[in-house]
């Protein structure tokens, strides 16, 4: 063995791998993308008995197959680099879905460890694992590990250490198929069919013969029998005779049959979970229900989002007028001067702590996806809303990333990565943005209390709605205009046992992103309000003591004509508009100073800023035209650039940056003509 080890660590999305990663690395860890392409590639370092160790994060993946990018990056580098052993980091709570990879893996013929993580999910659910029959049906090492916990780290080193020595001198398992002629059974965990096998038996003779240097023949002969396109490729065979056609779905369904008797064996309890798991989907899953029920649960996260968040967000509100009062007379104490007592007062408390007041609400919001995330639900919305999505051109796997868009789009955005082929990428990317982030939603609190009164809730509410119809719209017209012959789009996807969501993992998740919102409060929201400030108090002559002679001014009044069609040709509402760009919720902050209203939030606030809109003819259907707009136009400044790491292309960026644009600009108008008629 050499000095340095090179330790791969791959596993499924989501199943704590790059935790376990960084548990190991700490601060030596090197963060890059991989040559050519935009998935990020992590390196780290560490020392273990005297021995130096080179550990590699792979990109999440479900398979070895090679369709997604992250499939085929994964296998390159154990393929192609020197890699001494895989760390296969396994969620022990959906087992099933782990181990299909696990086996891909053993078969690539690397030293394979199998890191159970998430162990404290499996005894929550009342399941155990038999941690001595898995080894001896797999032939790998397997050690129960909790990255969160850090526990079991050193116990996994000290295989991936020892990784030559074999956990018995024979794999111990059965087929339910019976024996094979071929008795592989002391040499490999999975066995196929005799007719498999012997095919596999005669593609390796002949690569053998043909390529005597290729290592893991029984790798390669497997790749040939599913009509690899990279593996045939590289080693062109005549296979006439022995594979008439491509024997992939044979293989997939036997390395199921293998993982459903791996799991019958060491997995105990788990059909008592699973009778109940199926009778909620019975309902929750149904081909008619199942989307109303979707629909209905998300209104009653709003329902909360309103009610729980307004009754705090009161609270806020005080604060925060008692701070800008304190402010006030301190900077009057030190005669800090007026330009400096507004920029402080006026733009940056205004402005920050506006947005601030609706911490209440994002809190609610995040704590009510988390749980639905934890208890198992999301998976299923996506397995709901396949049928409606391959009509589209789409499979229900691309309304994940749009789910995730309820959030934050940025991440949404990284998550189209997981879709196979490249035209449902790009058409995922241009219609995600339209889900409705939870940046937003200070905007549609804000107009819909100022407007709608008890309806404030529906208004809201509607706002996500129309954000999945405009999306799936969109992405029907994006396939259907799209060139190149479309494409077959299956889902397959892994609906775990429901479960009682864990504290810790609410409680970190829900940190994370209020920790991203204050962290935008305190940086580009600062930024943004102190140069909107700057734009409104400055004109050509100077200082202006008009905000209607400064400089923002008059480019919003230079845009009002385009936008006075979907009834927002107000100049103050177009900056609030343009500076919505850099962060949505820089739209209220610029409202707050726009208008001078201190605590805008506040029902003094909201009760200030109506009377001005209303005075000047800015009504209920202005304001609901101003939220369709919000919602589906440009998305911020990050989720802009994101699109552009990962379509690397500028073109298409900008022409998801002009498709959003004309389709809120498009759909506002027509919703402010049909409403102005009718009403």
């Amino acid at each position: 063995m050499r000095n340095e080890i090179n330790v791969a660590f791959t596993g499924n999305p989501n199943c704590g791998k790059t935790t376990l990663f960084n548990a190991y690395t700490g601060a030596n860890l090197k963060v890059a993308n991989w040559p050519g392409v935009t998935v990020e590639k992590k390196e780290g370092a560490m020392r273990y008995h005297d021995k130096q160790y080179r550990l590699v994060d792979l990109p999440g993946t479900y398979s070895l197959t090679s369709y997604t990018m992250e499939e085929r990056l994964a296998r390159q580098y154990i393929l192609d680099d020197e890699v001494d052993v895989i760390i296969d980091v396994a969620d022990a709570s959906a087992l099933e879905r782990n181990l299909y990879l696990t086996i891909q893996l053993i078969e690539l013929g690397k030293p394979v460890v199998l890191a159970l993580n998430m162990m404290d999910i499996v005894e929550e659910r009342g399941m155990e694992i038999d941690l001595h029959r898995l080894p001896e049906m797999l032939g790998i090492p397997v050690v129960p590990v909790c990255a969160r916990r850090r526990t079991g780290l050193n116990v996994l080193m000290h295989a991936v250490e020892h990784h030559e020595v074999k956990v018995a001198d024979r794999i111990e398992h059965h087929h339910t198929s019976g024996s094979h002629e071929h008795d592989h059974h002391g040499e490999y965990a999975m066995v196929y069919s005799d007719e498999l096998e012997d095919k596999i038996d005669k593609i390796s003779e002949l690569l053998e013969i043909k390529y005597p240097q290729l290592e893991n023949l029984r790798w390669h002969a497997i790749k040939m029998l599913e009509a690899d396109e990279e593996i045939c490729g590289k080693y062109p065979l005549n296979l006439s005779g022995i594979a008439d056609r491509s024997y992939e779905e044979d293989i997939i369904n036997q390395r199921y049959d293998f993982i459903e008797e791996i799991v019958r064996e060491v997995l105990v309890n788990k059909d008592e979970k699973s009778r109940t798991t199926d009778k909620a989907d019975q309902i929750l899953t149904h081909r008619i229900w199942g989307l109303p029920i979707f629909f209905g649960i998300m209104a009653a996260v709003f329902f909360l989002t309103f009610t729980i968040g307004d009754w705090l967000k009161g609270y806020f509100e005080l604060a925060l007028e008692w701070f800008s009062g304190v402010a006030t007379v301190f900077l009057i104490g030190v005669d800090a001067g007026e330009i400096l007592s507004s920029l402080i007062v006026d733009g940056i408390i205004a402005g920050v702590g506006g947005v601030l007041t609706f911490l209440p609400n994002i809190f609610i919001l995040f704590m009510a996806l988390a749980l639905l995330e934890d208890s198992g639900y999301m998976s299923r919305v996506a397995y709901v809303m396949d049928g409606i999505m391959s009509k589209i051109g789409l499979s229900g796997r691309a309304f994940i990333p749009m789910l995730l868009g309820f959030g934050c789009t940025v991440p949404a955005v990284m998550a189209s990565r997981a879709l196979e082929n490249r035209g449902d990428r790009m058409r995922t990317i241009m219609v995600t943005p339209f889900m409705s982030c939870s940046a937003r939603l200070p905007v549609y609190v804000l107009l819909s209390e100022m407007f709608f009164g008890d309806a404030a809730l529906i208004a809201a509410y509607s706002m996500y709605v129309i954000g999945v119809v405009v999306a799936i719209v969109v992405a029907k017209l994006l396939s259907v205009f799209s060139k190149g012959e479309e494409e077959e789009n299956t889902l397959l996807i892994e609906l775990p046992e429901y479960k009682t969501p864990n504290a810790r993992t609410i409680r970190i998740y829900v940190w994370e992103k209020i920790k991203d919102y204050l962290t935008k409060a305190g940086t580009t929201i600062f930024v943004a309000s102190i140069i909107l400030w700057a734009l409104l108090n400055f004109g050509m002559s100077g200082k202006v003591d008009d905000m209607s002679q400064s400089f923002a001014a008059a480019l919003g009044r230079w845009l009002a004509p385009v936008m006075s069609t979907a009834g927002l040709g107000y100049w103050q509402v177009v900056v609030a508009l343009i500076s919505g760009i850099a962060a949505k919720e820089v739209v209220v902050s610029s409202m707050s100073v726009l208008y001078g209203i201190g605590n805008i939030a506040s029902a003094e606030g909201m009760g200030a800023l109506a009377t001005i809109l209303q005075s000047s003819g800015f009504t209920a259907i202005n304001a609901y035209s101003m939220m369709i707009f919000c919602l589906l136009y440009v998305p911020c400044i990050a989720t802009i650039a994101t699109i552009r790491r990962e379509t690397n292309s500028t073109g298409w960026t900008l022409g998801a940056v002009a498709i959003q644009l004309g389709t809120a600009w498009l759909c506002s108008t027509l919703f402010y003509t049909v409403a102005t008629i009718i009403f």
